[in-house]
């Protein structure tokens, strides 16, 4: 992890290799954000002008480095990280806001050893985002580098790297993460500041194992392999933890996860993990598709989208690591991890289109197109998470392309059989800083799963194909049981260039929302 302070000392005092502050859009030009006043008394007033003259101009996104004075700003560098529009006289940034910046400002300093961030920081709040930014954007995944030393999930086991070492490259010579993030204008020995700093380096560290695992060479990452790793860290955190294999998948009658993963040579597991606090009133099951790869099964992906399909585990990685958070943060609510796990290969001995499977619930389904295994995996998961009678059960899958068709590569979509779930769920995910948007799941659609030869097909319709996905899940919900579904489809694994402070690759979409959710439950609040 990265090292990360809190000072109420100056920004111009601090020892550090780069001074952030933030710079907006204002109505003449850019404007100096809060935090950088003593910065800017040191160009002479005139650090706006100066900035302007460079071409910046405050966008998001934007980043202008530029040398300090020679004298007044103890640190050599002075990094500008845009922050879009200059908020009214009496608003402040929006946290989103200065999480995308200072992500942006630690990805831009790659390589250096310590930064102090004077972005606008003005309670509780404001410091969590500001660290939790630049936690997030101080990333690499450098496991496979001839020279690295490994991941926290990779191939050596090493330190994960939501945080970089001391050194300013890494021994192949490429750019270290930012080392040591200093948060100016928090103040260390208020207790608001110091649990929001303590927060945000648990979320850092549990996302950056999401983006490792999610990262990390099927090859390297077979159901046996993340149920072994699922194991090191419930030993670490002292979570229990229940691990099936193939043996006692067919014993317990999980038709649908042994379906899916029979064609392949590695075969499937179901890992049940948990946190439990003695004074917990509320429990949450989260189920997390767990497709260590997916080749589509004998109905085979074209070239083109299979490439980067060891991503199809996003939702089981994301649900590990929020179950570790909820017990790292001492959250006082029961959390269950489900995470199905299979490996979708096509062989002589897979599911062929046509094939009727008998599932755990004891509904039986006729599967038209082996492509859509996801379904299939939590259909086991969910039914058996149910049979705890949590308070509620959330799923998370990279599940559907249509869902990608409807809303992009950075919003997932959230379905539920309780439109007052669903809200919560949508604004948790709002709060938390990831993109969600609520979906219906119109029951019509119902009809384009019914099958000739059994109690369901696994697909219907094409428009809509990820309402029907949807549909198909919450046939094996306990009706008496909240259910959400995230389909993180597009945010999970980012293949364009980074933003913000999400990298390319793997982005452990979903742990953040999971999260706000279990504190939501721990604090009696759930609908």
């Amino acid at each position: 992890m990265s090292a990360l302070t809190l000072s109420t000392s100056s920004a111009t005092t601090q020892r550090a290799d780069v001074v952030v502050i933030g710079v907006a859009k204002g109505a003449k030009g850019p404007v100096v954000a809060l935090g950088g006043e003593a910065v800017d008394k040191a160009y002479g007033g005139k650090l706006a002008a100066t900035l302007d003259a460079l071409g910046a101009g405050g966008s998001e996104g934007e980043t202008t480095k530029l040398p300090a004075p020679s004298a007044g700003v103890k640190a050599p560098v002075v990094l500008a990280v845009g922050l879009g529009e200059a908020p009214g006289k009496h608003e402040s940034y929006d946290l989103e806001t200065l999480r995308r910046a200072a992500g942006t400002a630690a990805r831009a300093l790659a390589g250096t050893k310590k930064a102090a961030f004077a972005l606008p920081v003005e309670d509780a709040t404001s410091v969590a985002a500001v660290a939790e930014g630049a936690l997030l954007g101080a990333y690499a995944f450098t496991s496979y580098r001839s020279s690295g030393d490994g991941g926290a999930n990779g191939r050596k086991g090493g330190a994960g790297r939501a945080a970089g070492r001391n050194e300013k490259k890494d021994k192949d010579g490429a750019s270290a993460p930012l080392a040591e993030i200093t948060v100016v204008g928090a103040k260390p020995r208020d207790k608001a500041h110091k649990a929001a700093a303590e927060r945000a380096e648990v979320l850092a560290a549990e996302v950056a194992r999401a983006r490792d695992l999610i990262n990390t060479p099927s090859n390297d990452l077979t159901p046996a392999v993340f149920a072994d790793r699922a194991r090191d860290v419930a030993k670490q955190h002292s979570l229990d933890i229940e691990v099936l294999d193939e043996g006692s998948l067919a014993k317990g009658g999980y038709g649908g996860i042994l379906g899916v993963g029979k064609g392949s040579g590695n075969p499937p597991r179901l890992v049940r993990i948990s946190h439990t606090h003695p004074k917990a009133k509320k429990s949450l099951a989260l189920v997390g598709k767990g497709i260590t790869y997916d080749s589509g099964g004998i109905s085979l992906k074209p070239v083109g989208h299979n490439e980067t399909m060891k991503c199809d585990m996003s939702g089981a990685a994301a649900v590990l690591s929020a179950v570790v958070s909820a017990a790292r943060l001492g959250l006082r609510v029961n959390v269950t991890g489900w995470l199905a796990l299979a490996e979708n290969m096509p062989s002589g001995t897979a599911t062929r289109p046509g094939d009727v499977l008998s599932m755990y619930s004891g509904k039986t389904v006729e599967v038209l197109n082996t492509d859509a295994e996801g379904r299939l995996v939590l259909a086991d998961a969910l039914t058996r998470a149910c049979e705890e009678s949590p308070d509620a059960v959330v799923d998370v899958a990279t599940l559907t392309g249509a869902m990608v068709l409807a809303l992009g590569n950075r919003t997932f979509g959230v379905l539920s059989n309780d439109d007052d779930f669903r809200s919560t769920v949508h604004e948790l995910a709002e709060d938390a800083g990831e993109a969600s948007w609520p979906m219906p799941m119109p029951t019509h659609l119902r009809k384009g799963m019914e099958s000739p030869v059994a109690d369901i097909s696994n697909i219907g319709e094409r428009p809509g194909g990820g309402l029907v996905a949807g549909l198909f899940l919450k046939e094996f919900v306990d009706e008496n049981v909240l259910w959400a579904h995230l389909d993180i489809a597009g945010p999970a694994f980012n293949d364009s260039g980074p933003f913000g402070y999400t990298p390319k690759g793997g982005t452990g979409s979903g742990v953040r929302t999971l999260v706000r959710l279990a504190e939501r439950a721990a604090a009696g609040e759930l609908p």
